[in-house]
């Protein structure tokens, strides 16, 4: 064989394996984003860069109330009045992808792949009951220090605001209530949905740490 070709097949063979290193880290291990919209204000502010813990997709852990995580948009954004179940508040995925190549360019490649960023406030089994412009969970009102002063929470004419969360689902909305399409308009999310906890904030430079 010659040299050159040797030469251009082994560039070629390093490349492969490198992409396909940097593949498997962003999708099992983490990977940097961008917040693109106001639901998380004032926790989250467009534009600042984030870095994503995806290992807890690969472990399959739950989260914890109160861990920022994002999940996959579900294929309905809300409901009707009439629509509404509090009996079955889940989430619909009707849009999967059927073959092996769309699967890899859907969730690997994430071309086509919309993603919220939100809170996690209820947990499997436990009484979500929105009134009164606050959380309730299993009773008791939840304490939520990182929303801003004044925020009401509301669920709306057509939203989830009293139900039980589904075994291996849990419930999420934006620190913005009033400009955060959530789980209350379309209902609780699975566990296997969910692809990171928002883990730090790497800019702005004068905000980097930490992200809760």
């Amino acid at each position: 064989m010659d040299s050159k070709v040797k030469d251009i097949l082994e560039w070629v063979y390093c490349i492969v394996i490198a992409i396909v290193l940097a593949l498997l880290f962003r999708y099992f291990i983490g990977t940097p984003t961008i917040v693109k919209q106001v639901s998380m204000k004032p926790t989250l502010i467009q534009d600042q860069r984030l870095w994503l813990n995806r290992w807890v997709r690969t472990t399959k852990k739950m989260p914890n109330r109160g861990d920022i995580i994002t999940f996959e948009a579900p294929s309905n954004k809300g409901y009707s009045v009439n629509e509404i179940d509090q009996s079955n508040p889940i989430a619909k995925y009707d849009n999967e992808p059927t073959n092996i190549f769309k699967k890899f360019t859907y969730y690997v490649l994430e071309w086509g792949k919309d993603s919220y960023i939100k809170r996690v406030i209820g947990l499997p089994g436990e009484h979500v009951e929105i009134k009164d412009g606050k959380v309730y969970i299993n009773g008791e009102v939840l304490q939520e220090d990182y929303l801003q002063e004044g925020i009401v929470t509301d669920a709306g004419i057509s939203g989830f605001d009293d139900f039980i969360v589904p075994e291996n689902y849990v419930f999420a909305m934006g620190d913005n209530r009033n400009h955060s399409t959530d789980c209350r308009a379309f209902g609780c999310i699975p566990l296997e949905k969910i692809e990171s906890k928002v883990w730090i904030r790497i800019w702005p430079l004068d905000l980097w740490g930490k992200v809760e």
